[in-house]
């Protein structure tokens, strides 16, 4: 039967689509005590990819229907998820919404790669909604992860900034794009916050299900797909430092067509934490910054052709890059780094109980060296342009889903990967290797009460030939409790960068090169989850061990007088698979709604980390983080106030190479004044950054706590029109 249904698919993914008599449904969208008309409300039409947004007024309609009844799913980020039977052409439908004073009816697809609420779904996922992104006045990706969620750190000194997920680097957790792996080197920056309709964020491995990099966990982001006749909006923000941001989004659609088009531009300015430097315990004066301003430019189209409401086609391109704005008198060259992305698509719904989907995607990622003085070092004069680093990209999926019977939900699927690397600094010419993987799961529902998952995923990589990787899953409903378990097994390949470059350190005279005899990465990954969830407050906790091991590391081959007669320089080092470490932690959440416009949501994650081959912490880990939050909400007839104070709270922060940064905690305090009208929105926004004032002063490139420049006053308008 699903080789049938497979065969039809794909006959009718490569023929036209026979014309049939359509059907429109249409109504209303309603708040169940105050009668005023709910915006932004999703409709969903089950068994069926077709669906719309309500507009400012509440208005909704569907159309490329077939004819006969249709089950609408109607949810909205702030009300009860509910359901409505439709008729044939169905007009003046009146749909009322009963507030939710938490997101436990929040849809996600991240934790199985199938659609579940967060209470139903087997794998525990956390979400961060468009609504706490509004609320925060979060500019970036990274602000989102770190004032919105405790499981993340960030390293920061005067070479750059990297992210950590449960005390493992960012090379070891997987950043998903509405469920497509992101590639190159600027992937964070290329996420604007205003298109986000929501943040999921999977700890844990989960290789059997997203292969390589997803060792210590997932984030995928999920942008908006509004369905409006017209939808545009505008976001401006300035702040100190010469921060400013400027964003502008314009959605069509018309009938089956849909074209989502978005431009941001962000610049900032270089600023100082410590006008000092310490060399050998002495401090001296110097210009050397410790956050580089910069100036980017994001443009992305995407279209979409629905040619029934069972099949849909997408085409997307986006270009992204960013040049630093390095003081003259400081510094010879700045630097560029430039993304051209392109990507395909199509879904085709079989039937109510299976579904296939395909897509592509590509990368192609350059850094080049801008010099504005002469630089003898490099061998450069001011004007001249060397390419730094080249990397392609690409990805192709096929997935199918298949509900067997009531007991079986079964996902199948290959992946094929493809990286491409070109270095001049690191000596490379052209590498390239690839990745073929096939995974399949199955989601079972043992009892109304016992839901279990069990998957796998099979790799045969060019160079690291055969590795799989399993994923076991229980839940268990108990009322309002819920009791998970599971246990996943990790793995990431070398890049490519690891296996053949081959960099000097001039300062040092230390030669670093690469190892084609590397093996994968490897990890297994325990956890245990209990919730319980209430109409007003939900709390939540995660007990999870990871094991680590053939971690990749440098070690020392040769020194002195050795080194300097076989390689030229005083000391050489190589990468190897030399370590194990593990990590052990806890995760609590609660949050909960006090009555009169009032919530509070807090978070803390501790953290026991070790590198099993130095007897200490894993490089960017630290112990303890919080997050707290507290939050007022009133509306007056077309105008609402949200009030947001939001805390985080880090303790040290370790580094192999640096030692410990201090501890710290930084608050903000945001102001949201929405004005709805008809079909437009106005919202001003007023806020102040780092409360209290906290800097890391110490000398330049310390192993600062943070970079933030200390506290600063940022203005924001919105708008937005629908249609």
């Amino acid at each position: 039967m699903i080789a049938k249904s497979v065969v039809t698919a794909l006959v009718m993914c490569c023929f036209p689509v026979c014309m049939y008599a359509q059907s429109i449904i249409s109504g209303k969208v309603i708040d169940a005590d105050t009668n005023e008309p709910v915006a932004e409300a999703s409709i969903r039409v089950d068994n069926s990819l077709a669906g719309c947004t309500t507009n400012a007024k509440g208005d909704f309609a569907i159309a490329n229907l077939p004819q006969g009844q249709h089950k609408l799913s109607i949810t909205h980020i702030s009300y009860l998820p509910v359901s409505y039977v439709a008729k044939d052409h169905e007009k003046n439908i009146l749909i009322k919404l009963h507030v939710s004073y938490s997101n436990v009816g929040q849809v996600v697809v991240t934790g199985t790669g199938t659609h579940h609420r967060m209470t139903d779904s087997p794998v525990p996922v956390s979400v961060i909604t468009a609504k706490d992104l509004s609320n925060s006045g979060v500019t970036s990706l990274e602000d989102a992860l770190l004032k919105l969620t405790p499981s993340f750190s960030k390293m920061e000194n005067g070479m750059g900034s990297s992210l950590s997920l449960n005390g493992l680097p960012e090379n070891y957790f997987l950043l998903l794009l509405n469920g497509r792996r992101m590639a190159s080197d600027d992937t964070y920056s290329r996420i604007d916050p205003h298109n986000v309709k929501r943040i999921e964020i999977l700890n844990g491995a989960s290789s059997a299900l997203y292969g390589t990099n997803a060792i210590g966990g997932v984030v995928n982001i999920i942008t908006e797909d509004p369905k409006n006749a017209i939808d545009i909006s505008s976001n401006t923000r300035q702040s100190s430092h010469g921060r400013f941001i400027q964003s502008v989004n314009a959605d069509l659609s018309n009938g089956k067509l849909g074209s989502y088009t978005s431009y941001r531009f962000e610049e900032a300015g270089n600023w100082q934490l410590s006008p000092f430097v310490e060399t050998k315990g002495v401090l001296k004066p110097t210009k050397q910054i410790a956050s580089t301003g910069f100036r980017s430019h994001n443009i992305s189209q995407k279209f979409t052709y629905d040619a029934t409401d069972r099949l849909s086609f997408y085409a997307r391109a986006e270009y992204y890059n960013n040049k630093t704005r390095r003081p003259h008198d400081v510094y010879n060259y700045n630097m560029l780094h430039e993304t051209y992305s392109l990507g395909a698509g199509s879904k085709y719904m079989i039937n109510k109980s299976a579904y296939l989907t395909a897509d592509y995607f590509s990368d192609y990622y350059i850094s080049t060296y801008c010099f504005f003085n002469d630089d003898k070092r490099n061998n450069a004069l001011a004007g001249d342009e060397q390419v730094r680093k080249r990397t392609r990209y690409h990805n192709a999926t096929v997935k199918g889903i298949f509900n067997i019977g009531s007991m079986n939900k079964v996902s199948v699927g290959t992946e094929y990967l493809l990286d491409v690397l070109k270095s001049e600094t690191d000596n490379i010419d052209k590498e390239k290797a690839y990745t073929l993987g096939v995974f399949a799961q199955d989601e079972l529902t043992i009892t109304k009460s016992l839901q279990a998952l069990l998957g796998v995923r099979y790799i045969y990589h060019q160079y690291f030939k055969n590795y799989a990787t399993p994923n076991v899953a229980l839940m268990y409903k108990l009322k309002k409790m819920n009791f998970r378990a599971a246990y996943a097994s990790g793995f990431r390949t070398p890049t490519l960068s690891e296996i053949y470059a081959t960099d000097i350190a001039k300062t040092v005279d230390r030669m670093t090169i690469g190892n084609k005899n590397l093996k994968p990465e490897k990890s297994n990954y325990y956890s245990f989850n209990a919730e319980y969830n209430h109409s007003r407050f939900s709390v939540a906790a995660n007990l999870f061990y990871n094991r680590l091991r053939d971690m990749i590391d440098y070690h020392t081959i040769a020194t002195g007088k050795e080194a300097m007669a076989k390689y030229g320089h005083k000391e050489v080092r190589q990468r190897d698979n030399v370590s194990k470490a593990y990590v052990k932690g806890v995760t609590l959440s609660a949050n909960g709604y006090l009555g009169a416009g009032f919530t509070l949501t807090a978070g803390y994650t501790h953290l026991n980390t070790e590198d099993e081959s130095t007897g200490k912490p894993i490089d960017k880990s630290l112990k303890n983080t919080a997050n707290v939050g507290a939050k007022w909400q009133h509306t007056w007839s077309l105008y609402s106030l949200n009030v947001d104070l939001n805390g985080r709270i880090n303790s040290e922060r370790y580094s192999k190479t640096y030692g410990y940064a201090p501890a710290f905690s930084l608050w903000d305090l945001n102001t949201r004044h929405s004005f709805a009208f008809r079909s437009c929105y106005l919202e001003p926004g007023f806020g102040i950054e780092n409360l209290f004032n906290y800097t890391d002063d110490r000398p330049y490139n310390s192993n600062y706590a943070t970079l933030n420049p200390g506290r600063a006053f940022y203005v924001s308008f919105s708008i937005r029109f629908k249609g």
